[in-house]
């Protein structure tokens, strides 16, 4: 049969896009209901790690009072978000790379510093746009085990080589939840070699307990090679808008500004980011209410015996025994949560946390779906 050249022109992509398994996301609300037939106002979202408060009244009106300046291009260096990042943390201006959400900076980052035959170090059940990124740019990615379903800093050291270019750390890390002490992630920045680039990937950072946080963005001083990335995505209430952002020392940040898309964050996100970095009330509100919240969770998982990772972030990953039975039976009750078999945890689920109304009816729907299932499995 003679091939269209459209046909011919897609085999022509390299081997290593080609065989990229697209990332997939939590499923959306409308695709439930029209697969389900349900009522879109009786589903709840657990799947995505939004928050469940929304935007804060603050952002909404600064986003409504921006409305008139669509037909605008953005501003494309971000300067007011720049300059209340930098004052804000304490460093230049320069230091801060603007993203179409943090994955955005991370993509930045692979594709300013890695190339076909170089390689990137991330750990097992570490978030899996590292590994896409990575493969995107035709690098080799390199997956060391997990410790306890968390990062194994000491094998990650061992493993690091001279084709090492890029290593990836998520703290909290997603979707385990697993979180380390600052102390013990410096100390692993520290011994890295200088050439190799260290991705702190902190986008669950604001729902750690305020002991918990790192000066994270301080060590970039002694670790040029440091690069630390943060959402708004998440706390803030933004995912929409996808707007993220990078802090590193001016050299790397000159680079990852070559290869940045211009206009990669659009004016409402831009507004919206900074009002939202003003209401830090708005944040401390969320992150009280996501602990609580996951305390609700995890007393209902215990009360179930159902397995779970305790979580610093705000979702907890547990064990469901026939996971894909549990999670269908979920969304025919109208609960939306997220299966992580591409993470290679087919048993598990992760749920985000809500509001207390809506973890209370996941854990009732759950207790349901567990109870229907052919093998669900119960913690000892």
């Amino acid at each position: 049969m003679k091939r269209s050249p459209l046909h011919t022109a897609a085999a022509n992509a390299p081997d290593y896009v080609r065989a990229i398994a697209p990332y997939v996301g939590g499923k959306p609300i409308d695709e439930v209901a029209r697969e389900l037939d349900l009522d879109p106002a009786t589903i709840i979202k657990l799947a995505s790690n939004e928050n469940p408060r929304g935007a804060s009244p603050k952002v909404q009106a600064a986003i409504a009072a921006a409305l008139g300046d669509l037909t605008r291009y953005p501003d494309g260096n971000g300067y007011a978000l720049k300059a209340a990042l930098a004052s804000r943390l304490r460093v230049a201006p320069e230091q801060i790379v603007l993203g179409n959400g943090s994955n955005d900076v991370l993509e930045l980052v692979t594709q300013a510093f890695l190339r076909p035959g170089d390689d990137a170090l991330y750990s097992q059940y570490a978030f899996i746009v590292y590994p896409l990124a990575t493969q995107a740019r035709g690098a080799r990615g390199i997956e060391v085990a997990a410790k306890d379903h968390g990062h194994d800093l000491d094998a990650m050291l061992a493993a690091i080589t001279g084709n090492t270019r890029v290593v990836f750390i998520a703290n909290p890390n997603n979707p385990t939840g697993t979180w380390l002490a600052g102390d013990v992630v410096e100390r692993f920045i520290s011994a890295v070699p200088r050439d190799v680039i260290v991705v702190l990937d902190e986008a669950y950072d604001e729902f750690l307990d305020p002991s918990e946080r790192t000066p994270s963005t301080a060590w970039i001083s002694r670790y040029p090679n440091l690069v630390v990335s943060h959402t708004f995505s998440k706390a803030h209430g933004l995912a929409a808008l996808r707007v993220g952002y990078g802090v590193m020392d001016a050299a790397i940040a000159d680079l990852l500004n070559r290869v940045r898309q211009p206009f990669n964050v659009n004016s409402l996100a831009q507004t919206a980011a900074l009002a939202a970095l003003e209401d830090t009330q708005y944040v401390e509100d969320s992150r009280v209410l996501n602990r609580e919240g996951r305390r609700q969770l995890e007393a209902g998982l215990q009360a179930l015996r159902l397995r779970y990772l305790p979580s610093r972030g705000n979702f907890v990953l547990f064990e469901a025994g026939d996971a894909m039975a549990v999670y269908q039976a979920l969304l025919r009750q109208g609960v939306i949560v997220r299966p992580v078999a591409n993470y290679g945890l087919p048993a598990w689920l992760r749920v985000t946390v809500g509001t207390a109304q809506e973890n209370e009816r996941f854990l009732a729907s759950l207790a349901r779906s567990v109870a229907a299932s052919s093998d669900p499995l119960r913690a000892h």
